[in-house]
């Protein structure tokens, strides 16, 4: 495996390509670190995904330098979405703000090359079809490298000064860590999606009925995410046996006009479903390693947080990590958890079906007003002016 490394030594090893550890190499690298990156999938796969930023995930992309790119490979801009309570209709218009006026939901095979090819272009150096093995240790017990394979057995020693694991939900950095879960949600929600084209949708909109929800989330390629929701312990009885019988019936239960959307529009590709997982916090970082995104910290996908906090806390791990404005990992830690305690709360709530519609759309309000204070948060860190691409 001569070709995985033209150096071995990094400043830091990052472990998983996708938008987290992307935009994690891609800030570090700015600042002058060597930074390695591997991954075990090819460059540009696709992943399950629901797709859409909030605007604190499209004003740092715009920060990043990286927002125009993606409007030009044909992500459609969202500017107003629409939330059905049953009956109810509540349009949100998406008002300019910290920097930017729309929202997006690009594919991840659009996303993920992005934001490597902006790392690349800052000097990162990325491996594909590479998996870790195993931490080298020094006698102090501190992580001082790893053991990585590649496709075909070929094995190397890669020296660092830090491992940081941004290799999600089923994270090997965080297993070979021992990195504690201490804080779990109770409630978790199934999903299945698939994306859809040749009918017309009505842009982005949130459906929430009786123990189910639905949405449509405009993506790249003329193509519509849609996606339904039931509580976890419901996937089996709603969609073994049935997956586009299941899917369909749960759009309808949402809305009869999302259904004869769906009637008239074409499947591209296969349905894809998630059964849901409970959300957690992982303890984010110890002798020699550190975990973002997904790896540290997740939640259930009925709220569409996801991308926008691996965003986010890409960006507090490369300030940790460089001294920028959140100075240690312990910080680091704890900024990620205060910005994400409220909205965490909610979407389990939110996960647990647990409400009715003005319940439901008072959690709502709140998880709207949580989103805010964090985009302030982001709109003070990025006055930083030395991770911006020049």
């Amino acid at each position: 495996m001569s070709n995985i490394v033209g150096m071995n030594r990094y400043d830091f090893v990052v472990v998983g390509a996708r938008c987290a550890g992307a935009s994690v190499a891609m800030l570090l690298a700015r600042a002058g670190a060597k930074v390695l990156v591997v991954d075990r999938q090819e460059y540009g796969s696709d992943r399950l995904s629901t797709h859409a930023l909030m605007r604190g995930a499209v004003m740092q992309l715009n920060h990043w330098g990286v927002l125009n790119r993606l409007i030009e490979l044909g992500t459609p801009k969202i500017t107003q979405t629409v939330f059905r309570y049953g009956d109810e209709a509540v349009p949100v218009a998406i008002k300019p703000e910290g920097g930017v006026d729309c929202l997006i939901a690009p594919r991840r095979t659009v996303l993920d090359r992005v934001l490597v090819d902006a790392a690349r272009s800052a000097g990162a150096e990325f491996r594909f079809g590479v998996m870790l093995t195993d931490f080298v240790r020094s006698d102090t017990g501190r992580i001082c490298g790893v053991l990585v394979r590649d496709g075909d057995g070929n094995a190397v020693e890669i020296k660092t000064d830090m491992v940081i694991g941004a290799d999600g939900r089923q994270s090997q950095v965080a297993k070979l860590a021992g990195a504690e879960i201490y804080r779990q949600g109770k409630h978790a929600s199934a999903s299945v999606y698939g994306y859809y084209e040749g009918a017309d949708f009505g842009g982005s909109q949130w459906y929430f009925g009786k123990n189910t929800a639905a949405g449509t989330i405009p993506t790249n390629d003329g193509q519509t995410c849609v996606f339904v929701n039931v509580p976890a312990s419901q996937y089996s009885e709603t969609f073994r046996g049935d997956l586009p019988g299941g899917f369909l019936e749960t759009a309808r239960a949402n809305s009869a006009d999302l259904a004869a959307q769906l009637s008239e529009a074409r499947l591209s590709g296969k349905l894809r479903g998630f059964l849901g997982c409970p959300g957690y916090f992982r303890q984010a970082f110890g002798d020699g390693w550190a975990l973002v995104g997904d790896a540290g910290y997740f939640k259930d996908p009925m709220t569409a947080h996801g991308i926008t906090d691996a965003l986010r806390d890409a960006g507090l791990l490369a300030d940790a990590l460089t001294g920028t404005s959140v100075h240690d990992l312990a910080l680091y830690q704890s900024w990620r958890d205060v910005l994400s305690a409220e909205v965490f709360q909610i979407t389990d709530k939110i996960a647990s079906f647990d409400w009715d519609l003005p319940a439901v759309q008072k959690l709502h309000h709140r998880l709207s007003s949580s989103m805010k204070s964090e985009c302030e948060y982001l709109g003070r860190v990025m006055q930083t002016p030395n991770l911006v691409a020049a």
